[in-house]
């Protein structure tokens, strides 16, 4: 249950995260909710998460595929450009969050 609700807080972060481009500097109303909307729920789901999980890993994870989550929804809904080099480090990102679960599978 916990890896479901960091999984969730994952979601809800980069939901808030494209928000807050969507949001044009707080100047969009319902983007502008969806930005605190989806923040709170993801530290909130996180905070839940934190009950069972170490934080360092989930903090990790968090991030790490929060951040893959924004570059991928740049990319889809606002056209923004991910040059080699950018997916390259994505990649990079991905395995170490893979290298990350798995040494948590293993402790």
């Amino acid at each position: 249950m916990a890896w479901l609700l960091l999984g969730l807080a994952i979601v809800a972060e980069v939901v808030g995260t494209l928000s807050l481009k969507a949001s044009d500097g707080f100047s969009k109303l319902w983007p502008s909710v969806l930005v605190v909307a989806g923040y709170a729920t993801a530290f909130a789901l996180l905070g839940l998460a934190l009950r069972s999980l170490q934080v360092g890993v989930s903090y990790a994870i968090w991030s790490g595929l929060g951040t893959v989550g924004a570059a991928v929804g740049g990319l889809l809904l606002f056209g923004e450009k991910l040059p080699v080099l950018v997916v390259a480090g994505i990649g990079v990102v991905v395995a170490g969050v893979v290298m990350i679960t798995l040494g948590e599978a293993a402790h």
